[in-house]
């Protein structure tokens, strides 16, 4: 679904890199920019170093003039506003406007319209918008950088449109087999005798425990050697072998 980031006179050039990078994160690239305080804005040192690598998101943003010039296009429009207005539309969460858009129409053009940091959201423009989205955050404290504002959107929005995939960045472990697992609790079964730990004449249901402990930790092949290791260490330290001077003759 096509998706455009408006922003109308942003004053702070960092602001403007770090919606750039909010944007890339969740992988929009719709930029535009509605009469910035700064005319070279997309080409300051401090909105390419707050993009952080968006650089290609800063050279498609656009800079208009009106509000009317980055509508152009857009069917559905969001404001951000955490204040709601008389008469204006109804505000709700992110997540309670967005969940259901993103299974409408994929023909929609969506766009999220974001005020200056120094004003916020003019009624006006606010009345133009099909709702108001409210990030629930402490009503005591609830102004975000506009950096913040924007990421929030961009991940809800990103989450209703189906999101991306979440990649495992290591192999799923592989549990061992039964037999592995057998194996190692008869070593231990030895060991934990041979220390004086188990009493094999009153051995209290302690093999079964420790059976259901290891069939819920599901031990890899590289653990069970492991435990296997700890417990020929543990046999070892309680019949250490004779020294050299003992077999000395």
């Amino acid at each position: 679904m096509r998706t455009r980031f408006i922003l109308i006179q942003t004053s702070h050039a960092g602001n403007v890199g770090a919606a750039a990078r909010a944007m890339k994160t969740m992988g929009f690239d719709d930029l535009v920019l509605v009469a910035p305080r700064w005319a070279n804005v997309l080409r300051r040192e401090e909105t390419i170093q707050r993009a952080s690598g968006a650089l290609d998101v800063l050279a498609n943003a656009r800079i208009v003039d009106t509000l009317d010039e980055a509508l152009d296009g857009v069917t559905h429009l969001c404001a951000t506003a955490m204040i709601p207005r008389d008469f204006g539309p109804p505000t709700r969460t992110p997540r309670e406007h967005l969940e259901p858009l993103g299974k409408v129409d994929p023909a929609q053009h969506v766009g999220f319209l974001f005020g200056s940091e120094r004003f916020g959201m003019r009624n006006e423009d606010v009345y133009r918008c099909n709702v108001a989205l409210s990030i629930p955050a402490d009503p005591k404290f609830g102004s975000l950088n506009l950096g913040a504002a924007i990421q929030l959107i961009a991940y809800e929005w990103r989450l209703a449109l189906g999101g991306f995939p979440v990649t495992e960045s290591v192999v799923p472990p592989q549990a061992a087999d039964a037999k592995a697992v057998a194996g190692m609790l008869e070593h231990w079964e030895r060991s934990l005798v041979q220390i004086g730990f188990l009493d094999p004449e009153a051995p209290k249901k302690l093999m079964p425990r420790l059976q259901q402990l290891f069939n819920r930790a599901q031990p890899t092949p590289e653990e069970i050697h492991i435990l296997r290791g700890i417990a020929k260490a543990m046999a070892d330290a309680k019949n250490p072998p004779a020294s050299r001077k003992d077999n000395a003759t």
